[in-house]
Formats: C-alpha cells, sequence, structure tokens
C-alpha cells in the first residue's frame, strides 16, 4: 500500500470518528428537545411547556378530572350541615350530570354544589337509590369546564396505581388529592340503608388503600391515566383497621344509570317474608345451624306465600347459593327482576326441602 493510500485511509478513518460525534450530538440535541429533563432532589423531571412534572407524578392525570370534580353541600338552618364529592361524567346539549352517593344527599329536589372555580349553583337530582347508594343531579351546561372521562375497573389489576379527588373533612379541605393502589377486587362489604343499626345490604365493591375520610364519599376513583373506574362510596371504620376504602365499580353505576338520568324508581323485586338472622331471631333453631336466614313471617298474597313458606323456616340457600345472613339473601335477591322464579332451599323440622319462588313487584 502507498503512502498515498495509506493517509487517504487515515483520513476516513478520522472523518467517520468526527461525524459519529456530530451525529451523536444531535441526536442528543433533538432526544432533549423533545423530551427536556433535569434533576432535581434526586427525581427525574419532565417540563411540558411552563409547568415541570415528576417523571412518576400523577399531575397529568389529576388535571384530567381536577375542575370536573365538585363539592355538595347540605344545608340545615342556613348553614352549612354536611358535605360530600360528585363528579361531572357527561353533558347534553343543556345539561352537565353529575354522580354523586345517595347517602350524601338530604333533599329529594334540589342540592347545592361548590364548583371547582368556588362558585355555588343549585343542581336538580334526577334520580337516587338508597340500595345502589348512587344519585345523579343535573346542572346547566354554562356551568362545566371539564367532563371526567370513564373508564374500566375490569381491566385493571391488584396492585394497579389508584387516586381520588374529593373534599374530605368539608369544604376546607375540598380538592384534595389521595392515591394508593388497588388491594381487591369482587368484595363483598356488609352495609346499612335506611338509617338502620343493622346490616341489611350487601355491596361488591373495589377495595383500595388510598385515604377516604367523611366527604369523599361520591367522589370518583380513578386510574394513572385519570379515568373514572369506580364512586367512591365508604370506608370500613374500625380503630384496629386502616387503609381500607371502598368504591363503587363504574360498570355498575353505569348499568342503572339510564334509569337514575330519568328518575325512575327502581323496583327491586319483593320476596314477601320478614326475615331474622340467625342469632338474633324468636324463633328457636338447631345449634348446629350456623348461617342462613329465620323467617318471621310470610306475607299473605305474594310469592313466598304461595310457594309454601312457612314462619320458622330457615332458608340456607337461593338458586344454589348459599345464603349467611338477611344482609347476604338481599343481595342475592336483588340480581333478579320481578317475574323471575328463583329456587329456595330451606330447613323445616330439621330436615332441607326446595321449593320455587315467584317474584312480586
Amino acid at each position: 500500500m502507498t503512502n498515498r493510500s495509506m493517509v487517504l485511509k487515515a483520513t476516513i478513518q478520522v472523518c467517520l470518528v468526527v461525524l459519529s460525534f456530530l451525529l451523536g450530538g444531535l441526536f442528543m440535541l433533538v432526544y432533549l428537545k423533545v423530551n427536556p429533563v433535569g434533576s432535581k432532589n434526586n427525581y427525574t423531571i419532565i417540563k411540558d411547556n411552563t409547568k415541570v412534572y415528576e417523571k412518576s407524578s400523577l399531575a397529568k392525570s389529576v388535571e384530567k378530572i381536577y375542575k370536573a370534580v365538585v363539592v355538595i353541600e347540605e344545608y340545615e338552618g342556613g348553614v352549612v350541615s354536611g358535605t360530600g364529592t360528585g363528579f361531572i361524567y357527561k353533558t347534553d346539549d343543556r345539561y352537565g350530570y353529575i354522580l354523586t352517593n345517595e347517602h350524601v344527599l338530604k333533599s329529594d329536589k334540589t342540592t347545592k354544589l361548590l364548583l371547582s372555580s368556588n362558585e355555588e349553583i343549585d343542581a336538580k337530582i334526577l334520580g337516587k337509590d338508597q340500595y345502589l347508594d348512587l344519585a345523579v343531579l343535573q346542572i346547566d351546561k354554562k356551568y362545566v369546564s371539564l367532563v371526567a372521562k370513564l373508564g374500566s375497573s375490569e381491566n385493571m389489576n391488584l396492585g394497579d396505581t389508584v387516586f381520588t379527588v374529593g373534599s374530605p373533612l368539608g369544604i376546607e379541605y375540598n380538592g384534595s388529592v389521595t392515591s394508593g393502589i388497588l388491594s381487591g377486587k369482587n368484595r363483598l362489604v356488609e352495609t346499612s340503608v335506611s338509617k338502620s343499626n343493622n346490616y341489611d345490604w350487601v355491596m361488591e365493591v373495589l377495595q383500595i388503600d388510598a385515604p377516604l375520610n367523611p366527604g369523599n364519599s361520591g367522589g370518583p376513583l380513578l386510574n394513572v391515566n385519570g379515568e373514572v373506574v369506580g364512586v367512591c362510596s365508604m370506608k370500613l371504620v374500625d380503630d384496629n383497621i386502616e387503609g381500607m376504602g371502598f368504591a363503587i365499580p363504574i360498570e355498575y353505576v353505569m348499568s342503572y344509570i339510564k334509569t337514575l338520568e330519568d328518575g325512575v324508581k327502581i323496583k327491586w323485586p319483593v320476596f314477601g317474608v320478614t326475615m331474622e338472622n340467625i342469632g338474633d331471631n324468636s324463633v328457636d333453631v338447631p345449634k348446629n345451624v350456623k348461617e342462613g336466614v329465620v323467617i318471621v313471617e310470610v306475607k299473605k298474597d305474594t310469592g313466598a306465600a304461595k310457594s309454601g313458606l312457612q314462619k320458622g323456616d330457615i332458608i340456607t340457600k337461593m338458586n344454589g347459593v348459599k345464603v349467611k345472613n338477611s344482609a347476604h339473601l338481599r343481595y342475592e335477591l336483588y340480581k333478579y327482576k320481578a317475574g323471575d322464579r328463583i329456587e329456595v332451599t330451606y330447613l323445616r323440622d330439621g330436615k332441607e326441602n326446595k321449593t320455587e319462588v315467584l317474584l312480586n313487584d
């Protein structure tokens, strides 16, 4: 190889090295332009126009829901006596529609809302149901600045990040954001309705560890994308238990939404008995029977009366599903509608029997 060839080869190699550096630098400049990052207090930050976000922050997701959340105010004697949370889930040509819990409302017709803009307005109550613990409110569309996006709780996995926006402990803390993880799905939690002192209803809910406090009820439970996956409904309150909150899955909510929007009273099927739990009853129960429901009275001209059920019978199953107590029986019963026939398994004089009951409305 001649000296000239060697010089040419060396020149090409140097050029390639320089070109590589230039291309690498250009790539990095373009990347930083598109994804500007820096380091601050050991956190990776992402700049978005004039705002700065932590890389793992929920801030962008919070912005997708924040202005759709409202405070629900209940008044007594002209003074706020209680608060809850709601969120705008839909609009049409004239109105905005808000979801909340039934138990936060004291009125049957109207209530007051505090918007994210701190403007107080009246809202019309379209429909509500104590067993669903859901209510739909209506406001003029001009007050709507953001509508929540609905997601899916069914597609979520245990351990997925969730967060809430609400007004815990009243107006002073409205717009509070709390976060945690999805701790459980399809949890059956006993609760009470009609201000009863006893558990008389079971709700199938999502379990979360995001902190919930009085005032959070009715607020949205959201996934990491800022999509609503549930409606916060209650907190398991016990001195020995912390970090257990619950939300109604959004799929269940939406299955009743049209009825609530139309203001149609939900007609739950009538079984036709008065019942008590084992251990709380006035009827003698065999000592070996630990679960079930004791019939205290069978009402005339109902499906239960026509099926042959009697006072003192102990209902143990409904359509093959074991019945633990009256709350669980009502949960199973309300899966059906008036006109359906269900198979009831019961004990009488220590012997197991079965009968078919036609549910009334």
